[in-house]
């Protein structure tokens, strides 16, 4: 069998015979364990599958001593199969015993075999048990032979399901009792109130027929299979809700880049030639990756795997002919789709028009399903913790995009509650844009700029729509996060002159790369840093500054989009004058550039800088005379002003925006900003708030950035309030002992008539 391309095959084909013979389950594994020690030339061939207390049972042998079989137990994790099981990895040792990891079972025998290949029986990207075969030489095994011993694990795993060898909940969704009202505090992604009935996304095409008659005819068809999708992915980006220019449209051609992959289509011929048919191959490579990701450091690896799912559960529907043409046929007008995620393409098989929710049991806000729904105003939430345990398909089910909350099976005072809230809204909608193009005046006559905060081209029409003045925050590394590979200098250029041209005579102020932390590149590795606090470590201008050409051509795309026009730069997480005045130097270095080079410059540049580190503060009087404006970024301010990670549970609702503590931190950078003529905004969570945005007012702020929905509340706000009448009652709060101000700004709003 080594090195031989028909061994595989034979072997598979007795397998076949083996699984049709009429005996017990333990009897047929038995024999199996016999055929594939005598294929391939192992002197051990051992199954060990999942037991119902999450152990790795020896459930069959050949070579090892009978007795052990259901006695040899082995924990996750413990020893050299417990490795396989928990890594989800093949190990191929030639001397095993010698192996750190190695753990001896002397009811075994094995101390005499000293060579060890062992690969994980997976089933729906879990591992349900290890296949092993051992030698009493040494000797390392070959790829070749590793090919096919996975390939007789995933026809085994197939076996061992039908069988019930293996507790069923190791691999499937429980069957609970799902009549009571359930609700779940999950994670909003995309805002809206969403009441309606529970579709159950489209499972996987269940793969029956795994090993191939002839194997030329699957290879054929699979190639024939692959190329339809491509099509079907290019007719889909020239449909004409996409064929606009927009993120979604990046995130879909990023999705073809998946379905062009030479990689994975190689390696779904290689497991066609190992004799199994074109969807059992599909379903062989996608349990490795799935398996493989899943176990990913990073986040946005992870997420990819949704998109590789979402690709070949196609590739199966493409062979199999099963369609989704009744999928949106037979919704209803009121669809809430829950899923545990799923690529972005498949969230566009559904009819938008009767699409009113979307829940899912994992994603992350910037994962590109969730850029989809956004694009087409979808309320959505993420991270519903165990949703599919508790729905049945026609649900009745609530889903709140503003405060991630959804309700199954509500209670008739629960759908009346938010029936209500689902008209008020609506009506606050028309009352917000009745004053869109009304200016944000106090009622005192003071002027204050709304600007809106974006990072993606789909947020571009929110400008016009939210009535804002413009763009506040523009976050640059959303389209270094969605894409595969950096992206390339015209990308840039593209994207920046887009927003330019939306924007018009509007102002802009571009934020350069603000990465790491929590946001993470798929093409940096970032794991490799091993960072204790990564929060508090190499990203923003640290890294651009560490790396300036990463800056300086992010740069030159700004400076070549803004050719002649009005220019807004400032610089993220700085926590000295001495990095602006590095991260200035190289803007300064490209200008000199466009001069040699006779290139048109933008018309007007202003540069600046955000204050979130909260020792910026105190050289206030140094930096002011060097920059053109300040941005005070409040969410990272308020998690290093307390030393409170805003991504912990258990301490992010801990401190308030409105403590003593931040307002005066904030005041004193309004009268230092003030004395100095610097013009000052804040962008973040704290100015979408009306609540939060009038105790800034009362600060002195007269700029701040948000959210496109918060405009319409925040400008109501102000319009309804008189900030001499504020000032004057928040003189002395700001040296109060109190935890929080709010219930005293509150009480102010309350009994002066300003609409929070």
């Amino acid at each position: 069998m080594p090195g031989s391309v028909g061994g595989p095959r034979i072997l598979l084909r007795r397998l076949r015979e083996v699984m049709a013979e009429p005996e017990s389950a333990q009897k047929r594994l038995d024999k199996i364990v016999v055929l594939i020690a005598s294929n391939m030339v192992a002197e051990v061939c051992s199954v060990y599958l999942v037991n119902r207390q999450s152990e790795l049972e020896l459930s069959a042998t050949e070579g090892l001593k009978p007795t052990a079989v259901h006695n040899t137990r082995l924990k996750i994790g413990e020893g050299l199969v417990g490795d396989i099981a928990e890594h989800a990895r093949p190990l191929n040792l030639a001397d095993a015993q010698s192996h750190p990891g190695f753990a001896y079972r002397p009811e075994t025998g094995e101390e005499i075999y000293k060579s060890l290949m062992g690969v994980p029986i997976l089933r729906s990207g879990k591992v349900v048990g290890v296949l092993a075969v051992q030698n009493r030489t040494k000797r390392h095994y070959t790829e070749e032979e590793v090919e096919a011993l996975q390939t007789v694990a995933m026809v085994l795993a197939e076996v061992v399901a039908a069988a019930e060898l293996v507790d069923p909940q190791a691999y499937a969704t429980p069957d609970l009792a799902r009549q009571v009202p359930h609700y779940i505090q999950a994670t909003a992604f995309c805002e809206g109130i969403a009441l309606g009935h529970a579709v159950l996304h489209e499972p996987r095409v269940h793969v029956t027929k795994l090993i191939a008659e002839d194997t030329e005819v699957e290879l054929k068809r699979l190639e024939q299979s692959v190329y339809a999708l491509r099509g079907s992915i290019d007719d889909m980006l020239e449909t004409a809700d996409l064929s606009h220019a927009g993120e979604h449209r990046e995130v879909l051609q990023a999705y073809r880049m998946f379905a062009n992959d030479r990689g994975w289509l190689k390696r779904m011929l290689e497991a066609v030639r190992t004799g199994l048919t074109a969807e059992a191959a599909v379903e062989r490579v996608q349990n490795d990756t799935r398996a493989r990701l899943q176990r990913a450091a990073d986040p946005y690896i992870r997420d990819r795997l949704h998109d590789f799912d979402d690709l070949a559960n196609r590739l199966l529907r493409q062979l199999t002919g099963v369609t989704l043409a009744s999928l949106s046929a037979n919704l209803p007008n009121d669809a809430i789709v829950i899923a545990r995620n799923m690529g972005p393409a498949e969230l566009l098989d559904y009819d938008k028009t009767r699409l009113r929710g979307l829940v899912l049991e994992e994603g992350a806000a910037n994962a590109h399903v969730s850029i989809v729904a956004r694009a087409f105003g979808i309320a959505t939430v993420g991270r519903a913790k165990d949703i599919l345990d508790h729905v049945e398909p026609g649900d009745a089910i609530i889903v709140d995009g503003d405060t991630g909350e959804v309700y199954l099976r509500p209670s008739q005072e629960v759908i009346a509650s938010y029936s209500e809230k689902a008209r008020f809204r609506a009506r606050k909608q028309e009352q917000y844009k009745a004053i869109r193009d009304e200016p944000a005046i106090t009622c005192d006559g003071q002027r204050v700029s709304l600007y809106v905060n974006a990072g993606l081209q789909v947020d571009l029409p929110h400008l016009e729509e939210s009535g804002a003045e413009g763009i506040g925050l523009f976050r640059t590394e959303l389209q270094f996060m969605i894409a595969s590979t950096l992206p390339s200098l015209r990308d840039q250029i593209e994207l920046y002159s887009a927003v330019l041209d939306v924007a018009g005579d509007s102002p802009v102020v571009f934020r350069t790369l603000d990465i790491g932390g929590d946001k993470m590149l798929p093409y940096m590795n970032f794991a490799a840093l091993k960072e204790e606090n990564p929060a508090l470590g190499w990203r923003a201008i640290r890294i651009s500054l560490d790396r300036p050409g990463l800056l300086r051509h992010q740069i030159r795309a700004l400076l070549t989009a803004a050719a002649g026009r009005s220019l807004r730069v400032m610089f993220p997480m700085v926590a000295e004058v001495a990095e602006f005045q590095r991260a200035r130097a190289l803007v300064d270095k490209e200008l000199a550039r466009l001069d040699q080079f006779g290139k048109e410059k933008p018309a007007h540049l202003e540069i600046g800088t955000m204050l979130e580190v909260p020792s910026l503060a105190w050289q206030l009087d140094t930096l002011l005379p060097l920059v053109d404006f300040v941005s005070v970024g409040s969410n990272d301010l308020l998690q290093f002003l307390f030393a409170s990670d805003r991504g912990n549970a258990r301490v992010a609702g801990r401190y308030d925006f409105l403590s003593p503590a931040v307002l005066s931190f904030l005041k004193h950078i309004v009268v230092k900003c003030s004395r100095h003529e610097t013009p000052l905004t804040l962008c973040g969570e704290m100015s979408g708030k009306p609540l939060e945005a009038m105790a800034l007012l009362g600060l002195g702020f007269r700029r701040i950035s948000m959210s496109p929905a918060a405009v319409g509340p925040v400008k109501m706000m102000v319009r309804s309030l008189d900030t001499g009448k504020l000032e004057a009652f928040m003189d002395g709060l700001l040296d109060l002992p109190d935890r929080s101000l709010r219930e005293r700004l509150a009480g102010f709003a309350e009994a002066h008539g300003v609409t929070v």
